[in-house]
């Protein structure tokens, strides 16, 4: 019987996750994109503004304007949005300590332009959880940070209903090294607290509730094993459709829908011959565009040298028109599903549904994702552990790097300086002395009366939006309304998870170099591992840290964002061999100096080594400051690390 093509359907919503600088260049890069035809705006915030600092606090030197666009007030998000209709355009927001307040912005710069909150579409990532496991930008304990989850929720569910107050986010968790189960579990836990939360508050009532199960959207990975991602997200359909019915008992099921939005993987773009992401890139579109009943609803496609630093707009527009060849030249939109029947992806999707159902009822018997954050980190790290050996040992092909390593000068590369965007350092003063004349000209007795109704409201048990939109009219900042909550709630330090993989996938290399520093005199090397500055992204150090303990090493690890001043503290007390530094925001130019000065001012002549996203053409500068060894994302055998550091430490103590 012959299979008619049917109607074309819509396609995806098509973004581009971006935003650098400042506000007013983050603008002009937005209605550029639009005009390309991107269809949803997918905005990128600094680290400073996810941390909750203005730009003139001391945490943020180094890190305004790198990583996205920095939004400390009510001025910026004006700038940001200018000649953009937020009554028609699908804004996803990648914001979540500092969530509420970022859409206190946006609703508040609505509400100049005559948009009632009522009639705005888009997201709010909003996923604490993964935050504390994987990606770093949380500011409050977990009990704060889900009443703000769940005051958003219901806010939203009252006065913004086409608003997703959360994007249940699994994307990070695959960066972090988590399988495909452990994708399905851990973030479908979050959901489930979440949701039980709301329920919990008081704040929306039982026929209202299938409405907020409807408004809750997931943000995912797509991984190069393809087959395997059509199947997980056949099985986060199935799942979270399970999840409605049988523990909410939602009976529509419009409202059981999954619906995701989806940033392919980053984790496995290379530095070593980068123009293979281009490939892996489409292949893992691919993934989730392919299966009709487990399709995105939006998708964003990095750009094929992410893994060297910040792409030009040249290469965003490359990726999304990946996008729009699948969607408007082949024929992919004219069929149904094209896997119903398939006894492979139907066999892999129910292993998938059954290993993910298991171990998420081991997670709720633990008390929910938020009680169980220490145990799920340590799973992950061992996760990642493994996945780093796979690689070493060449278990696990990555073409460029460990396998068909031989190639020809790339006619991509051109001028490796243009070849990516960086930020003027000259952006960071711009935004200090505009942060300082914007509360110069503000109404500061304003200002004063809706913090103190912030902390109040904060305090008690009722919703925070109303008082975080108040202080957003007033002129409030960033650092203004993270410092308030700090005052009320406190501050989080999440664990690290690098015991629970300690010891369990030494690898031959690592074990000789545990052989050799069990000889040296005065005992095995002391490594300092530290992680300066805002960035939250731990992987890298948690895998040096681990595989420097199964090295036969003692380590000092104390978890992300630590400053100079610790740093050096550290340094002077603990008396390490070597010092090892982790940044992937693109700050390290600003830091690596600081650390060393103060690390040297305290008596410490201990050898630094730098780790992270860091361009070829400032390794020289970073050398030159002092610096004993750089690695980057290339340098992927953990035992030649681990001898190099070995070395450094024999000569610093000889």
């Amino acid at each position: 019987m012959a299979i008619e093509p049917a109607p074309r359907e819509q396609p995806w919503l098509m973004r581009t996750y971006s935003g650098h600088s400042t506000a007013r260049a983050s603008n002009a890069l937005y209605r550029t994109n639009l005009a390309k035809g991107q269809t949803g705006l997918s905005i990128a915030f600094d680290l400073p503004t996810q941390t909750g600092y203005d730009p003139d606090a001391g945490p943020a030197r180094g890190e305004v304007g790198k990583v996205g666009v920095p939004v400390v007030h009510l001025g910026h998000m004006r700038t940001l949005l200018d000649q953009i209709p937020t009554d028609r355009m699908n804004t996803s927001m990648t914001i979540n300590a500092t969530a509420a307040w970022l859409l206190g912005l946006y609703v508040a710069n609505a509400a100049e332009h005559g948009v009632p909150a009522a009639e705005l579409r888009g997201t709010t990532q909003n996923d604490i959880v993964k935050e504390y496991l994987s990606r770093g930008t949380y500011i409050f304990p977990p009990e704060a940070s889900r009443r703000l989850i769940v005051d958003m929720v219901a806010y939203c569910h009252h006065h913004i209903p086409r608003w997703n107050p959360i994007n249940v986010c699994s994307y990070h968790l695959q960066e972090a090294g988590a399988t495909p189960v452990q994708e399905l579990a851990y973030s479908l836990a979050t959901a489930i607290d979440i949701l039980d939360a709301v329920k919990a508050s008081g704040q929306v009532s039982e026929d209202g509730f299938p409405a907020v199960f409807a408004a809750i959207s997931f943000f995912c990975n797509a991984g190069i094993r393809f087959v395997e991602e059509i199947c997980k997200m056949r099985a986060f359909t199935e799942l979270w459709d399970r999840i409605g019915l049988e523990r909410y008992g939602v009976t529509d099921a419009k409202a059981r829908r999954f619906r995701y939005g989806v940033q392919v993987n980053s984790l496995g773009l290379t530095e070593a011959q980068p123009e293979n992401n281009i490939q892996r890139i489409v292949l893992e579109m691919l993934g989730v565009s392919l299966s009709k009943r487990a399709r995105a609803r939006s998708i964003q496609l990095p750009a094929w040298n992410e893994a060297l630093g910040l792409p030009t707009p040249w290469d965003q527009q490359w990726s999304l028109r990946m996008q729009q060849v699948l969607a408007f030249e082949s024929d992919l939109l004219e069929y149904g599903d094209i896997f119903d029947g398939s006894k492979v992806i139907e066999a892999r999707t129910a292993e998938l549904v059954a290993a993910a159902q298991a171990e998420l009822d081991e997670i709720l018997a633990m008390g929910g994702a938020f009680a169980a954050i220490a145990e799920l980190k340590g799973r992950l790290v061992q996760s990642h552990t493994e996945r780093v050996r796979r690689i070493e040992s060449g278990d696990q092909t990555v073409v460029g790097v460990n396998a068909f390593t031989e190639t020809e000068p790339s006619a991509l590369a051109g001028d490796g300086e243009a070849r990516i965007l960086k930020v003027d350092p000259a952006v960071e003063q711009e935004m200090v002395d505009d942060v300082v004349a914007w509360r110069a000209g503000r109404d500061a007795d304003a200002v004063a009366r809706a913090i103190d109704e912030l902390r109040r409201v904060a305090a008690s048990d009722e919703n925070i939006m109303e008082a975080t939109i108040a202080l957003a009219r007033a002129g409030g900042t960033t650092g203004e309304w993270a410092a308030t909550l700090r005052e009320v709630f406190g501050e989080y330090r999440a664990p690290t998870g690098v015991s629970a993989a300690v010891g369990r996938r030494r690898t031959e290399s690592l074990v000789d170099v545990a052989e050799r520093v069990k000889a040296l005199p005065g005992g095995p090397p002391r490594l300092l591992v530290a992680k300066p500055g805002l960035d939250g992204h731990s992987n890298g150090a948690e895998q040096i840290s681990v595989a420097a303990r199964d090295a036969g090493m003692e380590v000092i690890y104390q978890g992300i964002r630590s400053t100079p001043e610790q740093i050096a503290a550290t340094a002077r007390d603990e008396d390490p061999d070597v010092i090892g530094l982790s940044i992937l925001s693109g700050s390290h130019l600003s830091l690596v100096p600081d650390v060393l000065a103060r690390i040297r001012a305290e008596g410490c002549e201990a050898p630094l080594v730098v780790g992270g996203i860091i361009p070829e053409e400032d390794r020289p500068r970073l050398l030159a400051a002092g610096v004993a060894a750089v690695y980057t994302p290339k340098d992927f055998e953990l035992g030649r690390i681990m001898g190099e550091i070995a070395d450094l430490a024999v000569a610093h103590r000889g």
